[in-house]
């Protein structure tokens, strides 16, 4: 360290006369220094006041500049010693030697740069005023193609350069994507497949950069989707495949390169993986069939590259994946209901699944978990199962194969996501049905279940779909039971308060439900309907002019209904309603029109 002390002194000496021999003597002892103790030997150079002699060094035609950007190079390995290298104005004269034709030092600076900018905002702030992206950028381009491995080397260096710079910083990472990084890096991931440092580098700031949003549609023009299958066919190691992995997965959030990676056999390689470790117990390989299973259903969640893999439902990916249903592996039946839930996207499908024996399985499915069971693979099974009634064929279908019972065993959930598809599923199945509707309308346990639901206040969708199924059950069955039991409930309340809704539909939903009840059972619900102020909202709904046309068409047909009772009649009398309704009459939508004059008249003749 002594020594170190004399070289620092020598250096201060020789770097003002410019002599090169004992220049360059100085800066080997450093190198040396250095590689025994890098962090006392760079904090001995900081206390020495020398970096900034370092700045006029830096020239390129010198033979000892490689040397000068090696020291800063291993110096700026500690974090302490980055912000003094930018304050010691050694970023632009570094930048300017990236138009060096000299490979080491090419070389020696890119280190340097790329280890300034690592975690640090001073350095990559400094580096991007002098423009220094750009440069490294169209080396990139121009030495793509040559394959010996000291270019290879430069290209590893000037990737992980562009990384440290840009890295956690959406704003760099923009200006990096403007500049056309990513084709450049796709294109040298292709050729330089066979060096495993280039290409790890090259994986690691696609990682990045796919994060971003903007990054996607530039990615979804490079043959990315064909390169990285490629590589991940080659992957033996978990460890390199899960950094395919990590590429992969925010790729194929975008449904162009989702089809990309489809078509480029990314599903058959996930399939393998899956038959591979599905039995091992392995940590690193439940992780790897977690990941390989999950990507398969984040694929499937393209309309096109669904519709590719669905093949008529005679696709080996479809079949294969309806194997995983019926697996003993909590992951794979996760898996295969998700993956189903996404086939079940269109009719046709719907159509052909339901055909083909799948509502069995799921339902076979469930009946595993409804004994402490896993949450995920419920909600998943009964998402597949909504989505499967939507079309109107399948209802029948599925209520004779006793798709409501196997669903009902889940009515004692506390698990939100599940009461949430359970909900759902119910009522995807009872539009339209009357028999269905009547049969669950009068089931005392679901009302009173839907009922404690409708008070969910933590849970808005639970809250939600408890209401849409209260009122579905009404306007499909048309049943006085199904009223009386929904009143005994106290489910009433419930339906007024969900006539004040945000949504139109679920306002709409619950005025015609509130109609039936007045048509069919006002005596049984008066109470209920008067203690939820429901005329005065009727009023209000009738008097804002927010209100969509058929709110305030159903508003006044409730109005009609309720005149049967002595003391909600007595409430519209008192309310002026007159008033409001004579103002309908010239609305633009003639079914409001012509109702306002019913209703008016009704009014009219009441009084």
């Amino acid at each position: 360290m002594d020594n170190l002390s004399d070289t620092l002194k020598k250096l201060k000496i020789t770097a003002v006369d410019r002599t090169d021999d004992s220049l360059e003597g100085c800066l080997d002892c450093l190198l040396q220094a250095l590689a025994q103790s890098n962090m006392e030997t760079s904090e001995k150079i900081q206390g020495s006041g020398i970096l900034q002699l370092f700045a006029s060094l830096l020239i390129p035609q010198s033979s000892c500049t490689a040397k000068v950007a090696n020291i800063i190079a291993e110096i700026a390995k500690n974090e302490f010693m980055r912000i003094p290298c930018v304050d010691a104005g050694l970023i632009s004269p570094l930048v300017q030697l990236l138009n060096s034709k000299d490979q080491e030092v090419l070389l020696q600076t890119g280190r340097a740069l790329g280890n300034i900018c690592y975690d640090s905002h001073e350095g990559r702030s400094a580096v991007d005023q002098a423009g220094g992206a750009q440069i490294v950028i169209d080396h990139l381009r121009s030495l793509c193609s040559i394959t010996d491995p000291a270019n290879e080397k430069l290209l590893t260096v000037f990737c992980g350069m562009l990384m440290n710079y840009s890295n956690e910083n959406d704003s760099l990472q923009a200006q990096l994507i403007n500049m056309g990084v990513i084709p450049t890096l796709v294109k040298l991931l292709g050729i330089h497949c066979q060096n495993a440092a280039l290409t790890e580098m090259c994986l690691v700031a696609f990682g990045n950069l796919a994060e971003l949003e903007s990054s996607k549609e530039q990615f979804a023009s490079t043959n990315i989707a064909e390169e990285l299958v490629k590589l991940f066919k080659k992957q033996i190691e978990h460890d390199k495949r899960e950094m395919v992995f990590e590429v992969l997965a925010p790729l194929a959030e975008n449904d162009a390169i989702k089809l990309q990676l489809v078509e480029a056999g990314l599903v058959e390689c996930l399939l393998e993986i899956v038959q591979q470790k599905v039995d091992s117990d392995k940590e690193e390989d439940i992780a790897e069939l977690k990941t390989a299973s999950d990507l398969m259903v984040l694929l499937l969640l393209g309309d096109e590259s669904m519709q590719k893999l669905f093949e008529g439902g005679k696709g080996n990916v479809f079949q294969k994946v309806l194997s995983w249903i019926p697996s003993n592996n909590h992951q794979l039946q996760l898996a295969g209901a998700l993956a189903i839930a996404n086939f079940a996207r269109n009719d046709g499908n719907c159509i052909h699944m339901v055909d083909n024996g799948i509502v069995e399985k799921l339902m076979d499915l469930l009946d595993r978990h409804v004994e402490d069971g896993n949450v995920t693979v419920q909600h998943a099974a009964l998402s597949a199962l909504r989505n499967l009634a939507i079309p109107v064929v399948n209802k029948a279908k599925m209520l004779s194969a006793g798709v409501t019972e196997a669903v009902l065993k889940f009515l004692k959930s506390e698990m939100p996501p599940v009461q949430f598809k359970l909900l759902g599923t119910l009522r995807m199945l009872i539009d339209a049905q009357a028999e269905a509707a009547e049969q669950l309308g009068k089931n005392v346990k679901l009302v009173e279940r839907l009922v404690e639901w409708c008070e969910a206040k933590d849970h808005a969708g639970v809250m939600g779909e408890s209401n849409r199924l209260l009122s579905a059950l009404i306007r499909h069955s048309k049943s006085k039971d199904v009223i009386k039991t929904i009143v005994q409930s106290g489910g009433v309340k419930h339906l007024v308060t969900m006539a004040t809704s945000e949504h139109v539909i679920m306002q709409n939903e619950a005025l015609v439900a509130l109609a039936l009840i007045a048509a069919l059972e006002l005596g049984t619900a008066e109470k209920d309907l008067e203690s939820a102020k429901l005329v005065q909202i009727l009023h209000r709904l009738l008097a804002d002019e927010r209100s969509a046309p058929e709110i305030k068409y159903n508003s006044m047909v409730l109005i009609c209904a309720l005149m049967g009772s002595e003391p909600l009649h007595k409430e519209v009398q008192d309310l002026a309603f007159l008033d409001v309704v004579s103002k309908l009459r010239s609305h633009e939508n003639k079914s409001v029109a012509q109702q306002a004059s019913l209703t008016e008249q009704r009014l009219a003749v009441e009084s």
